[in-house]
């Protein structure tokens, strides 16, 4: 078993470090809010540490699921960071939705202290975290991927590495961006089914298992419908993410119309104090 740190005890990490722990893994914890790792530790056991250096002090891998580029940064670089104390050989995992560009500088960053480091950002939601079932999208060295892949196995049902440093940010930015079309398309079509007074349950039955056939229509089309909206996949979440894809479809030319037009809606939903929505809220401009 191998002795590992986890960095960010969000709804995310909380249960991904849990995981590890449960899998046999010595975790050693660090998160901002001291109250989340103390209740990490009376839960799972380990132990709790006052900055992300004294957690990667002796892990052979430390992962780390925070907020954005700003946070990665901040638990990474420094006197008080990650690389200031990982040893040599040892893998950093990055497991937050952030640019390609950062990834490529904690590459480098990792490399000249002698250590590995991989862009590993997940899709599956609070619900894949929580089961042990998250998708990992990875960029990196391939001998660092061999390496860690047994150990993310505690919380993965998928991981696939997809090319050098940011290449797993960047897979991100293209699930996201599907997410957010396939999002608006499911929530316009609901609203349109229920306005035209056709019995909606018989017309998702209909369609369910043909082409229109999504994750989205089967766990979220009746929820939707409901109007219910406290759980999942937040808007403020999903607007973070599809900010860093518009910019780097400004930086590589790229076009996305309908995803720079989702944004706007997500941000009509934040003006009505629906930040913390999920996203499938997007029903309630239409309906």
């Amino acid at each position: 078993m191998a002795k590992t740190a986890f960095i960010g005890l969000g709804v995310m990490g909380f249960p991904m470090a849990g995981h590890l722990s449960a899998a046999g893994h010595s975790v050693v914890v660090y998160n901002r809010n001291t109250v989340k790792a103390e209740d990490w530790v009376a839960r799972h056991g380990g132990a709790a540490v006052p900055t992300p250096a004294a957690a990667a002090e002796g892990a052979e891998f430390v992962f780390s699921c925070v907020g954005n580029d700003d946070d990665v940064r901040s638990i990474a670089l420094g006197d008080s960071g990650v690389l200031a104390s990982l040893a040599p050989d040892a893998v950093f995992v990055d497991h937050t939705t952030a640019s390609a560009t950062l990834a490529r500088e904690l590459d480098s960053a990792a490399a000249a202290k002698g250590c590995r480091f991989l862009d590993a950002p997940v899709s599956g939601g609070q619900q894949g975290a929580e089961n042990g079932q998250l998708s990992i999208m990875i960029g990196g060295e391939e001998a660092a991927f061999e390496a860690a892949r047994p150990v993310m196995d505690a919380y993965a049902k998928a991981m696939i590495l997809v090319g050098p440093a940011g290449s797993g940010q960047l897979t991100k930015m293209v699930n996201q961006i599907c997410l957010a079309g396939l999002t608006q398309g499911l929530a316009e079509a609901l609203a349109f089914a229920a306005r035209s007074g056709a019995d909606t349950e018989k017309i998702l039955a209909a369609i369910s298992k043909g082409a229109a056939q999504s994750w989205m229509m089967d766990h979220r089309a009746e929820t939707m419908l409901d109007d219910r909206f406290d759980f999942g996949f937040a808007v403020d979440w999903l607007r973070k993410d599809l900010g860093i894809a518009l910019e780097e479809a400004r930086r590589s030319g790229a076009s996305l119309p309908v995803t720079a037009l989702v944004d706007q809606f997500l941000g009509a939903i934040q003006k009505r104090q629906g930040g913390r929505w999920d996203i499938t809220s997007l029903i309630r401009l239409v309906r």
